[in-house]
């Protein structure tokens, strides 16, 4: 049961995969957008040229919308994993090591979830599977 099982799900793992990086991408880009222009959270936006939230607010605006497209992902992936571990480690360890009690768990959260399509790619529907074909 469990082989028949795995197979029948295993056909639908490009396209689950795909779901995945979009809803990823799109949340992470709110993040950029929010960062940038304090929308949709009515916050303050951060300064232009401020460290880090500027920064930040760039490299998740243009990372988040390059993964939710599924352009250049393996790339993209790997800045936003990385910006991610920055963000961890800088603003969340400090205040102590455990996720749940620094507010930190989101970062590591997107951290991993990055990571993952660094080595699994964007999935089938994308922009890269497009290029690929040509």
């Amino acid at each position: 049961m469990t082989n028949t099982l795995d197979a029948r799900l295993g056909t639908y793992s490009p396209t689950v995969l795909s779901l995945f990086r979009v809803v990823f991408g799109l949340l992470y880009t709110c993040h950029g957008i929010n960062w940038l222009f304090g929308w949709p959270t009515g916050g303050p936006a951060a300064e232009l040229g401020s460290w880090p939230g500027f920064y930040a607010g760039i490299i998740e605006l243009v990372a988040g919308v390059l993964i939710t497209l599924g352009l250049f992902t393996r790339i993209a992936a790997f800045i936003a994993s990385g910006e991610m571990a920055v963000a961890y480690f800088t603003q969340h360890l400090p205040t102590g090591w455990i996720p749940m009690t620094n507010n930190g768990e989101l970062s590591v959260l997107y951290c991993f979830a990055f990571f993952l399509l660094v080595f699994t790619g964007a999935g089938a529907f994308a922009l890269d599977s497009a290029r690929g074909r040509r």
